[in-house]
């Protein structure tokens, strides 16, 4: 069985590889980078520290630092005190930024729906139904 999982993982990653390949550049020549899109829907739930920005998008803490400044700059971020920590920043999303982002996330999902309507209505389902799964395992991967 675990070589069919393996083999199971393998496929799925391909795939997954493919389609953020895929994703990013959905409205490439859009206002905001697709790491910026990234950075933006990373915090807009709730403010985040550079390091866990760093490590949710698989980058290092220089890098997403550069981003933040970079977004902080056009005022989409602005940096606050951690409350539970005065000695740390989080980054949280400003009212521009939550604006932009809409407008970017919009663009983009009006591109992938129109991609999803060259699927048939069965392969439109499968898609819904997978998601589910696809979210368990991302849990599954988190912790």
């Amino acid at each position: 069985m675990s070589e069919n999982l393996e083999e199971l993982a393998s496929r799925y990653r391909d795939i997954l590889r493919q389609a953020v390949y895929l994703v990013r550049s959905i409205d490439a020549e859009g206002e905001l980078s697709t790491g910026q899109v990234s950075t933006l829907n990373m915090i807009s739930a709730q403010p985040m520290r550079v390091s866990a920005i760093a490590r949710y998008a698989g980058i290092r803490v220089p890098s997403s630092t550069e981003q933040v400044i970079k977004l902080e700059a056009a005022g989409l971020v602005e940096r606050i005190t951690d409350e539970s920590d005065a000695r740390a920043v989080l980054v949280r999303i400003t009212a521009t930024g939550r604006k932009k982002l809409g407008e970017a996330n919009k663009r983009r999902n009006a591109n992938m729906a129109a991609a999803l309507g060259t699927l048939s209505a069965g392969e439109q389902l499968a898609v819904a139904n997978a998601i589910p799964a696809i979210a368990k395992l991302n849990a599954a991967l988190k912790s």
